[in-house]
Formats: C-alpha cells, structure tokens, sequence
C-alpha cells in the first residue's frame, strides 16, 4: 500500500461518525480508503451501518485530515505505531468474533498484541485481599512467559499489570481514552513502565476523554485480545461482568476466582461460576482450561526448598481472622481476649502490612 492509500485509511478511520463497521462496508463497497473518501455523501448514508450520521462526516473532511495529520506527528514524535487494520501485524485475534477496528494506537511492542495472553480483570474498589490475588496471577502468568492484559483502571486491573511486570512476561494495557491521555491519572507511573516494558493500545482517536460509553469497546477489545478472561472479584453490576460476557461470545475461555459469600464484591464472581465459569484458584486451572498458553511457558525451575520459619506471635489471632472482614469486637469475643489486646495486635499487624483496614471498622488478611 503507498503512502498515499494509507493516509487515505488513516483519514476515513477517523472521520466522525464512521465506526469500524461502516469503515469496512465503505471499503469493501469502493476497493480503497480513497475512492471511498471521494463517494458522494448520500451514497455513503445508503451503505454506512448509521445512514445520515455517517454522511454527516461527508462535511467534516478538515476535522479528519487535521486528526489524521495529529496521528501522524505523534507517532512520529513518540516513535508509536499506528497500527492499521491492513499491516502484517495487525493483531489476528481482534478479527475473531468482532468488528475489528481499523486503527489502533500502540505505544511499546506492538508484538505483544499477537502474543499468548490472559485477561485479568476485576472491581475498581477491589478488597486488599482481591489486590493481591490478582498480582500474584498476574506474575505467575507472566512468569511462564503469557501476557497479562488488563484496562489500567484502578483496583484489580492495575494489580495485573504490576504483577505482571514483576514476571518475565509483559503486559498489555488496553485504554478507553485517547492514548495521549492517562486515566485514572493516578496511574501516570505505571503508565509509564507499561509503555516501557509492555504495551499501551487504545482506538480512540487523539485527546478522546474517559466518556462512561468507551469503556464497554474497552472491553471487547480486552477479550478479543486474550485467550482466556479471569475475573478476580467483580459485583454483579459490574463493567468486569461485560468483559466475561464478551469473551464467551467470543469463544474464549471464562474463569472467576470464588471469594467470601458476605463480600459483595464477589457475588459477581460466583454467578460467572454458576454461569459454567471455571472455578480458578491457581495458574494451573488456567493453563489446564487453555492448553494453548502452554505454548508460551518457559521451563520451570525446581523451586528451594521450604525452610524454617520463626513462629508467628500473632499466629491465633490470623487465624480467627481467617480471611473474610472481621470486626475485632466479634474477634475479642471468639478468642477469649480482651478488646484493648485484640486492637492492639491488629494494629502491629496493620503497620506491617498484614492487614488491611476496611469501612465499618473491619479488617481482612492480605
């Protein structure tokens, strides 16, 4: 393709109103980006999936030269892809059970889009304990050399991606802005090594904002892109529920780590099982459901052998604690202890990391 024919994809992918499936009529109606470009615009109303919308781009040819033109110069400037839907490398699976979008932005390896990968997904507002168990996956996985791909929103997503760049393995983050944006800008670090050591990939169009409707085409493209969905804590209403849904539909694999009955956090989870999700509580019931990552894993080495730790003081109070949120009232009273003893070992538990602090007064393990 000259440069010319590309410009012309670049420009009619980002012309307003025309989404990846009018794209794709247009082009396959005229053979080229650019004998579609010049189509009159109540034709393209006739052949375009939203009618008068799309025509309406018709009119708006400046504002997408002017995006195709700040696509390019960023690119440029960064040393990013733009990722078209016609390159060699344009990620496989994305044309597997939808849509595919006809550009992306990739800022890292655009390599890693092709890779073995397992999503890894879950509550913004997650419970310490859901926190760690989504980075201790998120390394396993990439430990055996499998990608990790998340949406970098706060909570379990951004549990993945950082268990994942503590692994051999990379990670891929998917975003529902433009890729000149970080969102949450809380994680404007990770977003940075994501980009160094993985990859950042979003469809949106240069300085999109995080509209609450993004995030769901967020999400197909997070199932698209994985062999397998695990969720690690979601409620029932829940953006995490979607990605699961998508992926079936998909074909992919649907795994959920159980969690307590009284969370709420994890009635989301327990449905996906009842809804014949896999019951995951380690990397091996991943690997078993999806052989096809196997593929990706490294030799493992023998582990060390265990050696002898030194008793833990607060040994019988973990215990009673178990890991489910406990009010130390109720712990006082299940161990026979008084409350000031139980406070105070709570919060020498607490100060090194052990526990976690939850509303309601309550703590859980983590």
């Amino acid at each position: 393709m000259d440069e010319r024919e590309r410009y012309a994809w670049l420009q009619l992918a980002l012309t307003p109103y025309v989404g990846a499936e009018s794209f794709l009529r247009l082009l396959r109606h005229y053979g080229s980006a650019s004998a579609a470009l010049g189509a009159d615009a109540d034709e393209v109303a006739r052949l375009a999936c939203n009618g008068k919308q799309a025509a309406k781009g018709w009119a708006q040819t400046d504002k997408a030269r002017a995006a195709a033109d700040a696509a390019l110069e960023w690119a440029r400037q960064s040393g990013c892809r733009l990722l078209l839907l016609c390159d060699d490398d344009y990620p496989p699976l994305l044309g597997e059970g939808l849509t595919p979008p006809p550009l992306l932005f990739v800022r890292g390896d655009a390599g890693l889009l092709a890779r073995p990968a397992v999503a890894v997904v879950g509550s913004r507002h997650a419970t310490p304990q859901a926190v760690r168990i989504a980075g201790e996956f998120a390394q396993a996985l990439s430990g055996r050399g499998i990608t990790v791909v998340s949406g970098m929103a706060s909570g379990i997503d951004a549990a993945a991606h950082g268990g994942a760049l503590d692994g051999i393995g990379r990670t891929v983050a998917v975003w529902g802005t433009g890729i000149d944006r970080v969102y949450p800008p809380a994680n404007r670090a990770l977003a940075h090594q994501i980009a160094e050591r993985g990859a950042v990939v979003s469809e949106f169009p240069l300085g999109t904002k995080p509209v609450a409707g993004n995030f769901p085409r967020r999400n197909r493209i997070i199932a698209a892109l994985a062999r397998a969905v695990l969720v690690v804590e979601a409620a029932l209403a829940s953006g995490s529920l979607i990605t699961a849904r998508l992926a079936a539909e998909m074909g992919r694999e649907v795994m959920a780590v159980p969690g307590s009955i009284d969370n709420p956090h994890s009635k989301g989870c327990h449905q996906l099982i009842k809804q014949g999700a896999k019951l995951t509580e380690t990397i091996d019931d991943i690997v078993q459901e999806c052989p096809a990552l196997s593929a990706a894993a490294p030799p493992v080495r023998a582990a060390p052998p265990p050696q002898q730790r030194p008793a833990e003081p607060h040994g019988p109070l973990l215990a009673a604690l178990g890991y489910d949120p406990f009010h130390p009232d109720a712990l006082a009273e299940r161990l026979g202890m008084a409350a000031d003893e139980v406070y105070a070992q709570l919060l020498e538990l607490e100060l090194s990391g052990r526990i976690a602090a939850l509303s309601g007064g309550r703590f859980q393990r983590v």
